[in-house]
Parts: structure tokens; C-alpha cells; sequence
């Protein structure tokens, strides 16, 4: 059996003296795993995506990411991690609109220490594969929601992550958009990417993911394997 990627034992998150927002959930991910969070509002979904991304701490059980105790680390230790292990993309894209789309997707790069000529490469490059080099000069507010989108994970690719998370990926984006990003993450995973995505959007979650996990009041109720999923041009 491979090591897991990503193992939760017994996490519980309480937040006040209401109900917890997990309850002793315990979830285990191989890498190369394409993984939906699914649930209805208050499930738990973003709780458990920001406990694998280090932004939040479990109140009881461990969290243990490519072999890092996420649930051990400190402030600053929980920022190396994100910077070294974990590619992030949210609903609402999180670019920084007084910045060029080349310049958005280098940040991390100079964060981390990368040589300006490597990075700048490493951008060009991914901005290529993801059909978005043509805006690189542009600034964000310019472009679609679907362009905004694929600059967002050229960003969370940029120091090739162990893993990628997304927040409701499509939440933001008109139907044809949402497809586009759809066959990019179908893309990612056939290409080994480990993605754990939270979504409310079952078409995403069927046609990305090869395995769903639905949360109901903060625990695990089913885990299904689906039909893996392809590369789509």
C-alpha cells in the first residue's frame, strides 16, 4: 500500500460551545488522487480543506500532509509549508488586480527564493499550457472569469506543489467557463496532479474527481471510487 499523501485521524474542529464544525473524522488520500469534498452548507467541506492547507488547526486528532504534522507546526512553519507543499485556488480567483497576469503568477516564485530568469520561465511556461500566454502583460481585470480562473492555477503551480486544493473552482464562473476549467483539472490529475477539491458542483465533482467523499454535520457519510478520470482536449 502507498503511504498516504494526506491522513486525518479522529480531527474534530470546534469553534464555540455549538455543535463542531468536524467530529472525529478520520480520511486517507494516496497521491495522485483526485478527491471531491462534497456536502451542503455547514458540512464541514471548507473546514477540512483549510485543516489539510495548514490555515486552521484541529481541535482534537492529527493532520498529517507528504509526511509534515500540519497540525504541529507554528505560524511560520505553517506558511513554508503552503509555500513548498501546497498549490491553493479559490472561487473568487484571489489575483491581486494592480498586477500583470505574469507578475501574479511569479509572486510565489519570488517568495520562495526562486532566480528571477527561472521564474519568469517557469511562468511563461505555464501560462503556454494553460492557453492564457497571450495575456501576460495583461492586468487581471481585463480577462474572463474562465482566463482569471487558469491564471489562478498557473499561480498555484508555480512551485510544482505536492498537492492542489480548490474552493469551488467553477463557483464564480458562467457555464462555459466552468467547462473549460473542468477539462483543466481532468488535465492536472492525468497528469499525476493530487487535487482535493470542495465543491457543491456534482457535474465537477463526476467528471474531475476519481473519488467522493460527502460530509453531513461534520462527518464523513460516504466515500465512493468513481470511474477515473481522463485527459480531455
Amino acid at each position: 500500500m502507498p503511504v498516504p499523501m494526506i491522513e486525518l485521524r479522529n480531527v474534530s474542529r470546534r469553534y464555540d460551545e455549538g455543535p463542531p464544525a468536524l467530529y472525529d473524522t478520520s480520511l486517507s488520500i494516496a497521491p495522485g488522487e483526485a478527491v471531491a469534498i462534497l456536502g451542503p452548507s455547514g458540512s464541514g467541506k471548507s473546514t477540512l480543506l483549510n485543516l489539510i492547507a495548514g490555515l486552521d488547526r484541529p481541535s482534537g486528532g492529527t493532520v498529517t500532509v507528504a509526511g509534515v504534522r500540519v497540525d504541529k507546526l507554528n505560524e511560520a512553519g505553517s506558511a513554508r509549508y503552503r509555500r513548498d507543499k501546497i498549490g491553493m485556488v479559490f472561487q473568487f480567483f484571489n489575483l491581486l488586480d494592480d498586477l500583470t497576469v505574469i507578475d501574479n503568477v511569479v509572486l510565489p516564485a519570488q517568495l520562495s527564493g526562486m532566480a528571477r530568469v527561472a521564474a519568469h520561465r517557469r511562468a511563461a511556461e505555464l501560462l503556454g499550457t494553460l492557453g492564457v500566454a497571450r495575456h501576460a502583460t495583461a492586468y487581471p481585470g481585463r480577462l474572463s472569469g474562465g482566463e482569471r480562473q487558469r491564471v489562478a492555477v498557473a499561480r498555484a503551480l508555480m512551485n510544482r506543489p505536492t498537492l492542489l486544493l480548490a474552493d469551488e473552482p467553477t463557483g464564480a464562473l458562467d457555464t462555459a467557463s466552468g467547462e473549460d476549467v473542468k477539462r483543466l483539472f481532468r488535465d492536472l490529475h492525468a497528469d499525476g496532479q493530487t487535487i482535493v477539491l470542495v465543491t457543491h458542483d456534482l457535474a465537477l465533482a463526476e467528471s474531475c474527481a476519481t473519488r467522493l467523499v460527502r460530509l453531513v454535520d461534520g462527518q464523513v457519510v460516504t466515500d465512493v471510487r468513481t470511474v477515473t478520470a481522463g485527459r480531455v482536449r
